[in-house]
């Protein structure tokens, strides 16, 4: 057994270039345990989300396992970095809320735009024309999105949570008489205590917690907020019949309609991976022989393989995960932190009837308090000039008050080209920008038939 384990030892030591990063085999381990605690979470949030969309949450479970599984091993085996990869908490909030339920797309349709758009990231990660794009999108925009997309989320979660209800005059916040929005305020305070206190896991503490007193909570009649599983532990066993959910003909019947959210999720995968494994990859010091972080074109590669494998599996964008720094502060500087956190995914597959069984009060705090972190970046908006910070406000306002994303995104773009056609500033105003332009404004004139 010690001969085994020395030959496993050197071996990934060998594979991983454990020693040559100056790390340790237990001190990889340890940061994947870390950074999945994290992330694991998203096992419950996912689901919870997609099955608004009216997938069934047993599949959206296994589907989210699978794609997290495959989605870290394929960067850890593929990049050698310490980042882990799971269905991204924005596109599957635009996959449920925007595509399939404002639109009234089919979801079979929804992940043949997102096959098409994990394509298009791989196409461009393979190429030379990574950074151009980066340079040629409008700052403002980008900004926007990100800061859209936060609101939005922070938008369903206080929904799907009971604070905010509908009201006379739009939206009320929700009756403190009921017990369950009372826990799902105090979910929300402790998931604020526990994040800003650096507390490990501190949002699957935070579900778990919710989870547990819901079993006591009255809501509606005669039940509780929580519905225990007859049994808690079972054999997983995976939707077969999710597996390539792709509807191609019906994505070209409407293809002018789906073509603007295609590009999201394209351009979301694109900006919201290159920031999170920029952020990663510097606060871990690794770096390349010429000094510059070590993110280069594999990692991208094996973050846009990943959405394509994980729409194959049936679930929306996966992307690299913030959450990955947690692992990083442990000392994590390799793929084998990614191995880890697979395993630790693979297993828990075992408790899915647990899993189903966690309510939308539980993990409405966690969309929150993402959406308010996603918000945060607001400062950022003093590196705009004050005519450009108009288009990121401007998007967040259409998205808070509507619960439009796509509309806010269109009008943000063509406000950026407005301002500068008025502005004379010519070069800002490329070919990538008016083909944009273009295709969002076939988008809303065909929105605006459908009603």
């Amino acid at each position: 057994m010690s001969v085994f384990s020395t030959f496993f030892n050197r071996y990934c030591d060998r594979y991983f270039q454990i020693s040559a990063r100056g790390s340790s085999f237990w001190k990889e381990v340890l940061a994947g345990v870390t950074t999945f605690g994290a992330m694991a979470y998203i096992m419950a949030v996912n689901p919870d989300i997609l099955s608004a969309a009216g997938l069934d949450r047993h599949d959206m479970v296994m589907t989210t396992i699978a794609s997290a599984v495959l989605g870290s091993l394929i960067m850890a085996l593929w990049a050698n970095l310490p980042i882990a990869l799971a269905p991204a908490m924005s596109s599957n909030v635009i996959f449920a809320q925007v595509v399939v339920i404002r639109m009234g797309v089919p979801p079979a349709v929804a992940f043949t735009m997102v096959l098409l758009g994990g394509l298009a990231f791989l196409t461009l990660s393979l190429t030379q024309w990574r950074q151009k794009i980066v340079r040629a999108f409008p700052v403002p925009v980008r900004l926007g999105i990100h800061f859209a997309i936060g609101a939005f989320i922070a938008h369903i979660g206080m929904v799907t949570g009971g604070l905010a209800i509908k009201g006379n005059d739009g939206l009320a916040f929700g009756h403190l008489t009921d017990p369950a929005v009372l826990l799902a305020i105090s979910g929300l305070f402790l998931a604020a205590f526990l994040r800003w206190s650096r507390v490990p896991a501190a949002m699957l503490i935070v579900i778990t917690v919710i989870t547990i007193v819901g079993c006591f909570v009255p809501h509606g009649a005669g039940a509780k907020v929580t519905q225990l599983p007859t049994h808690w532990i079972d054999w997983p066993h995976y939707p077969t019949h999710m597996l390539f959910p792709y509807d191609f003909k019906g994505f070209f019947s409407h293809f002018f309609l789906v073509l603007p959210v295609t590009l999201y999720f394209f351009l979301g995968d694109f900006f919201d991976a290159t920031g999170t494994m920029m952020a990663v990859i510097q606060r871990s010091g690794l770096k390349d022989k010429e000094g510059q972080p070590l993110l280069g074109r594999d990692a991208f590669a094996a973050d846009a393989t990943a959405s394509i494998v994980g729409s194959a599996l049936g679930t929306s964008t996966v992307s690299a995960y913030l959450e990955s720094l947690v692992g990083v502060e442990e000392g994590g500087k390799t793929g084998l932190v990614g191995v880890t956190v697979a395993l630790l995914f693979a297993l828990s597959s075992l408790f899915w009837p647990l899993i189903t069984s966690v309510p939308a009060v539980a993990t409405a705090p966690i969309l929150i308090l993402v959406g308010l972190g996603m918000l945060s970046g607001l400062t950022d908006l003093k590196n705009l000039s004050a005519r450009e910070q108009i288009i990121p406000l401007l998007m967040v306002l259409i998205t808070v008050m509507t619960g439009d994303f796509m509309i806010s995104l269109a009008l943000g773009l063509l406000l950026f080209t407005f301002l500068a056609i008025t502005s004379r500033r010519w070069q800002d105003i490329t070919v990538m920008l008016l083909t944009l332009d273009g295709v969002f404004v076939t988008y809303l004139v065909l929105s605006s038939r459908m009603g």
